[in-house]
Parts: C-alpha cells; structure tokens; sequence
C-alpha cells in the first residue's frame, strides 16, 4: 500500500510497488496486517477517561468487594471527591446488594458518585447527596439513585471536578482509542450527560482522534434543530437522546413487566408526542435525529412515530436524514423491516450480548430466558436492510473493537450473529456511514480512500490457535477480500501503529 497526503494512492504486489515507488519510505510490517481503522459508534469520552483516571468498580465480584475496591482508593486519594464507575449487581452472590450506611461508612464525609455499569443508576454518598438542594425526599434511603435524582447528583458530582481532571480524562479516553485501532469515535453528549461545559471543552481539544459529535436535547420546531445545531456544532441532534433507561437498572421501558421485579415496567422519559416532535423537526431540517432506545415499548414509541413522520414527508425525506437509533435491543421482525424501508440506522453495542446474553445472564434475570433470547438481533436487522455501525456505549463495556466484532458473530442466541465481515464492516464503514460520510471509500482501504488504517501484530494468536488456523477466510476466497484473524480463541491482535488520515496517532 502506498500513501501520500494522507490517502490512499495504490494497493498491489510488492515487487511491483518497490519498482514504481523507488524513493518511498518503506514500512515492513515484518508478519503484521493492515486494516482499516475502527469507528466506535457511541462513546462518553469525558466518562471513559474519568473510569480510567478515578475508581474502576468493574472488577468487583460482590457488594464485599466493591467495598474494598472503594475503601482503598479513598485510601490512596486522600481529599479528593471520589468518581467511580462500573459496579454490576446482577452477577454478584445473593443476599449482597448497596447499602447506603456501608458506602457512608467507608467514604466518612467525602463526596463519592459511583454510577452502575449501565450508568442508568448510581451509588452516592450523604455528603454528595447533601450537595443537591432539589433532591427529592423519598430518595434519601434509598441506597441507588436512578432517573432524575441519578442525573442531579451526577451534576452535583461533575461540579467537583477541576477542569485538569476533566481534561486529563478526555486525553485519557482517546489515547486509549488510538491504541486500540480506533482512528475515529461519535460522542453522545447531552444536558443530563456531561453537560455543555463537557462538551464545549471537548470540542475544543485537539488530539487526532476524530470525535464526531451528537447533542441529545428534544426540539419542536426546524428552526430550533438549526439553531440548536448551530450553537453546539454537532453532527445530529439524537446520540443519548433518552426515551428509556437500561434493563439492568430496570429502567428500559416494557410492554410487559420485568421478570425479577412484577411491579415494574421500566420509565419513560419521552412521551410520543415529544418524539414526533423532535423527528418531525429535525427532518423537516434536514437534521439527523435520534434516540437512546432499549426497552421494547420504546421501540414500540419511536417506530410509530417515525410511521407517521414518513406518512407526512415521505421516505426520501426522512432516509436523507440518517436517522439513528442507539442500543435497539428490543426489536421485532415487523419494526426491522419498517426501519430497514426507512434508512434508520441503528447503533449497537454487541458486547452487552456478550456480557449479558445467554440462558444465565443479566437479560434472562431481567426478563425471563424466552423474552432475552430477542434482544440484539443482528442478523433480522441486516436481513432487513438496517444498516448497522457497531461501538462499545464505553465505559458501559470497553474500547475494544474486535471484541464487538467477535460477539457480534458469536452471538449468544442461535440465528441471531452476523457474518465476521458483516460485524468487520459495521465497525469500520458502519460507523462513518452513520456519521454521514457517504463517499463509497471512506473505511476501506483503496486507492482514494483516506490513509485511516491500523498495523495489527497476530503472534499471539498464532500461540493461542494452530497455526493454519490462525486467519481464515469470512467470505468466499475468490471474491478477493482479505482475511480476518481468527478470534474464537479470545485473543485480540495488538495494536502496534494507528494512522488517521496519514497522521500517526499511536505507534
């Protein structure tokens, strides 16, 4: 392959390309292999650095643990609010859950905001909740915090941060991006999120990993979605934009109630006539909109209300626009085929089928093994015709784009994967398609395209599989497509150089 200005010129032989580039630099890869660069499409940068800069829960066995796990680092952080992130409840023992007394007892009067793995919820010490003037009173006993009082401590606990620490987390984040062929990631930001601040600040960064930039705020009018998106400088208005919550906190709305909690059914943050609203004016602009979707009476909400925007614009309208649907994980065959007609893309993350799938997991806790069985349907919706970009929802699950393109093609559920190039594609082309590039090149590697590109090293694979097994064919070998690694083992490649647009980001 060769490069000059940061693309793409030509892609042959070796023989013939030492011959017609006789002056060129020349990298040998010495075994290493070439892909595209990866394109995660949901992130929380600010978020994902704070997990890797502060408290990380997420190795945290029980409630006993992660007890531990705060104890010491409260320790080792002598007067600073503690931020942590990624405890989950569903694969501790029984009889171990929060407890709001034992969180006070280990973190005395400092401020500690420690949200759930899905960040729907979030465990808060007294002395951060003390900090919320508005906090409604029922929730002073409660041990987890979720909806409105979870996003009023988790302002109240932002506030804490100096700007340093928000900056070093941001550097954080996306070098760890880079280092894992990430060459490009879409922010999902919004007013209950990390706020404007946040998002001001990381649009002003420069880093080299591109961040494409979405503001989950509802609007009514085109005029507003113009506005709104003048005044951020996003790419859409959609992202986070909450309908529902997550299954894991129980609060993804259902048409049924959970199995492990009868009395509920999930919360609605958005009632249909707001969604209409904000998919009416943002089409009418011409403005991609979106929605963070889970629970299948969400679903249910947004694919009627898309009906009737489609009924009045028409489909051309509305597919001009790009409209996208974040996590989708409850989704029949009948919506697939009415959103594939649509152009709606959807935003899915398939590591949550690898964490949580399966006969035994949190989706079976939540909602019985039949109904789980349904959620993360790859293979309906490429069937009919959604087109899909893959990320990680990072720090919900990690920036680790082979680990979503093996669980996407190891799904849990029979019949529900995709091809290993089908989930290779969603992770690359996929993601900048749902960004709004749509120039046939951009993703792949060919002469034109830009010189966005990863170096991956396979020697441990190599040890970890027999050798002729080590890569392998997902298509037919005379279509000419490269082959992948083979990742039955578990094993990633490493990451030993990440270009984007021609510019080295990680070496």
């Amino acid at each position: 392959m060769a490069v000059r200005d940061g693309v793409v010129t030509w892609l042959g032989s070796d023989a013939v390309g030492r011959e017609r580039f006789p002056q060129a630099e020349v990298v040998d890869l010495d075994g290493g292999f070439v892909t595209p660069g990866f394109v995660d499409s949901h992130v929380h940068v600010t978020e994902t650095g704070l997990c890797r800069t502060g408290l990380d829960l997420r190795p945290a066995t029980s409630w006993r643990h992660c007890l531990q796990l705060i104890a010491d680092y409260t320790a080792s952080h002598p007067d600073q609010p503690i931020w942590g992130h990624g405890w989950d409840d569903s694969g501790w023992p029984d009889g171990g859950g929060p407890d709001a007394a034992a969180l006070d007892a280990v973190v005395g009067e400092r401020p500690a905001y420690l949200s759930r793995i899905d960040v729907h919820s979030a465990l808060a010490s007294t002395a951060l909740r003390r900090r919320v003037a508005d906090l409604p009173p029922e929730t002073a006993a409660a041990a987890v915090l979720s909806g409105d009082a979870h996003h009023l401590v988790r302002a109240a606990a932002r506030d804490l941060l100096t700007a340093g620490q928000r900056a070093a987390a941001r550097t954080a984040a996306l070098d760890a991006a880079a280092a894992a062929g990430i060459v490009a990631v879409h922010e999902c930001a919004g007013p209950d999120i990390g706020g404007i601040e946040d998002w001001r600040e990381l649009q002003a960064l420069s880093h080299g990993v591109e961040v494409i930039g979405y503001w989950g705020e509802p609007v009514d009018s085109a005029e507003r979605a113009r506005e709104l998106l003048s005044d951020t400088g996003a790419r859409g208005l959609g992202g986070d934009l909450f309908v529902d919550g997550a299954l894991g906190s129980h609060s993804a709305w259902l048409h049924q109630p959970y199995a492990d909690a009868p009395d509920c059914t999930g919360v609605c943050h958005l009632d249909a006539a707001t969604v209409e609203a904000h998919l009416r004016a943002c089409t009418e602009a011409g403005v991609t909109a979106g929605f963070h979707v889970i629970g299948d009476a969400a679903v249910s909400t947004v694919v009627a209300a898309l009906e009737r925007v489609v009924d009045h614009f028409g489909v051309t309208a509305v597919a001009r626009c790009g409209h996208r649907l974040e996590h989708l994980e409850m989704v029949d065959a009948e919506q697939a085929a009415k959103l594939g007609s649509w152009g709606v893309i959807a935003s899915m993350q398939p590591v949550f089928d690898a964490l949580w799938g399966g006969d035994d997991g949190m989706y079976a806790q939540r909602l019985g093994a039949a109904r789980a069985a349904g959620l993360n349907p790859f293979a309906l919706l490429a069937s009919q015709g959604v087109p899909l970009a893959f990320g990680s929802d990072s720090p919900v699950t990690a920036l680790d784009p082979w680990a979503a393109v093996r669980a996407a093609s190891q799904h849990r559920t029979p019949g529900s994967a995709v091809s290993m190039r089908a989930a290779f594609a969603a992770t690359t082309r996929g993601g900048w398609r749902a960004g709004g590039i749509h120039d046939g090149v951009t993703g792949t590697l060919v002469p034109g395209a830009p010189a966005s590109y990863a170096v991956w090293e396979v020697g441990e694979l190599a040890v970890a599989a027999p050798r002729d097994t080590v890569q392998r064919w997902s298509t037919d070998p005379r279509s000419g497509v490269p082959a992948l690694p083979v990742l039955d083992s578990g094993v990633a490649p490493r990451c030993r150089r990440t270009v984007h647009r021609g510019v080295i980001l990680h070496d």
